[in-house]
């Protein structure tokens, strides 16, 4: 008689083989009333987020309707002129509506990228800038911004993101491996030392009005964004995220742990840093454009959690939505609230956050 040695599952890993999945012909989709709540949960955030952008555009020194807005909008697609001024045609086009999108592309990208980096690394204060990413950025719009070249800014964080991540990967593979615990460790090694060489160039070799420009962008700002700007963000949150939420089942069996994953499959590793490195990807485009804008990819997940559950196929979007709707209003407070002066949006993002997070704390310490 042969016998036949399987691997050990350990406790609760059959779970993942329980999520719901298509139901047979002639029967009732299985946990059907629990997705009924993400449904309308995902609506509602959808109806939110483009009420948000209708209303914020309108929010300014120049007042319009809501309704001017759509008409504006609509006219772009064959709709009858709405009768707005040139002046209010490009208060709409050419200053609002693209910082708006922008708004909601960054905080769609930073909240699906927190997202992920929580799972990977099984670490609840994941975040976005985990590996190094934020300071990498920092070193080379720094940089840009000292030497007169503003219009590499983009480029500059974006190669000074990558940069950084190459590095922290290297340093945890010559620790001994790609581990999550080692790419963490080397990721705030790599954080530091961008720190300590942004404070360095700006010692150096800031001066004058430099200044300013340099601490609007260190604290986030979106400021000035075009149209091809957030085009580009827009199409690099798509082809990164689109694929990012058709894997959420992988990123469910890294509740369970490594062993877990690999029992049912999963090829740990590879998937691990196909999603690092593409949501590093993302957040270095995203950094360009926007700066370090914090809390959003910490704090949104958590939020997210509490609304739909921990299940990644709905955690996904309706972290996405969520980080959206988060950072368009933030924007907007912090163009329009001591208007005619503008505070980084970053400061916004973190006096919303860290209240926000100090209640998920609570609500967790009171739930356990």
């Amino acid at each position: 008689m042969t016998v036949v040695h399987r691997a050990p599952v350990p406790p609760g890993a059959d779970r993942v083989r329980e999520l719901p999945g298509p139901a047979a012909p002639g029967r009732p989709a299985p946990g059907r009333r629990t997705r009924a709540r993400p449904l309308v949960v995902g609506g509602l955030l959808v109806a939110a987020l483009l009420g948000s952008v209708a209303v914020a555009v309108t929010l300014g020194p120049a007042e319009l309707r809501v309704s001017q807005v759509a008409m504006s909008v609509l006219a772009r697609f064959g709709a009858p002129d709405p009768g707005l001024t040139p002046i209010e045609e490009g208060i709409i086009w050419s200053l609002r509506l693209p910082r708006v999108v922008g708004a909601a592309v960054v905080g769609a990208g930073l909240a699906l990228c927190g997202a992920v980096m929580q799972a990977t690394t099984r670490n609840p204060l994941a975040d976005p800038y985990l590996l190094g990413l934020s300071s990498g950025a920092s070193v080379g719009a720094v940089l840009a911004l000292v030497v007169g070249l503003h219009v590499l800014l983009p480029v500059a964080a974006f190669l000074g993101a990558m940069l950084a991540l190459v590095a922290a990967l290297g340093l945890a593979h010559l620790a001994g491996g790609l581990t999550p615990a080692r790419t963490i460790l080397a990721g705030v090694a790599v954080s530091s030392l961008g720190g300590a060489l942004t404070s360095l160039l700006i010692f150096w070799h800031a001066q004058g009005d430099s200044y300013r420009d340099i601490l609007s962008w260190l604290m986030g700002s979106l400021s000035g964004v075009a149209w091809s700007e957030t085009a580009l963000a827009a199409v690099a949150l798509i082809a990164i995220g689109v694929p990012i939420a058709s894997s959420a089942r992988l990123l469910d069996a890294f509740a369970f742990g490594d062993a877990a994953a690999s029992a049912l499959g999963v090829r740990v590793a590879a998937v691990r840093w196909s999603m690092l490195a593409a949501a590093a990807v993302l957040t270095g485009v995203l950094v360009s454009m926007s700066g370090a804008i914090g809390f959003i990819g910490l704090v949104v997940p958590h939020a997210a959690r509490l609304l739909v559950g921990p299940g990644y196929r709905t955690l996904l979007p309706v972290s996405a939505l969520t980080g959206a709707i988060l950072l368009v209003w933030a924007d907007t407070a912090a163009r329009t609230v001591f208007d005619p002066r503008e505070l980084p949006v970053g400061i916004v993002t973190a006096v919303i956050g860290a209240p926000l997070f100090a209640l998920l704390l609570a609500r967790r310490k009171g739930d356990s």
